[in-house]
């Protein structure tokens, strides 16, 4: 399984308020499920759109595997309200661990050791 890390406050809102797009300076042919990994960074001056509250800064996970999400499609254009570009990762079906996975992100897609994919499968049944 391939992980991507994401910084916060966004690997969070991947996860749990709704976004559905993760802007990237680089194009992707990866299609299919992937794990958000919670990087350590925090952007503090991240502007989230409109309705959307953000969870506090120590109240976020950072460091660890938070959920997992389906990248199906990526997109030069969208309306969604998360579209920044220039490529978009078109996102879908978040699902969100029970207890985070702590372990290291790595830049780009990387692939995450098997017994840490074992548990996910056994939080998500």
């Amino acid at each position: 399984m391939k992980a991507l890390t994401i910084r916060q406050p966004w690997a969070w809102a991947i996860i749990y308020a709704g976004k559905d797009i993760e802007n990237r300076s680089w194009n992707t042919r990866l299609r299919g499920t992937i794990a958000v990994h919670a990087g350590f960074n925090y952007e503090k001056d991240a502007v989230l759109p409109r309705g959307v509250k953000r969870q506090g800064e120590e109240d976020i996970v950072r460091g660890a595997i938070i959920g997992l999400v389906d990248i199906v499609e990526v997109v030069e254009h969208s309306r969604s309200k998360w579209f920044q570009g220039p490529f978009g990762f078109v996102l879908s079906n978040p699902q969100p661990l029970r207890r985070p996975i702590s372990c290291p992100g790595r830049l780009s897609f990387w692939e995450v050791p098997p017994n840490l994919v074992r548990s996910i499968y056994k939080q998500l049944g």
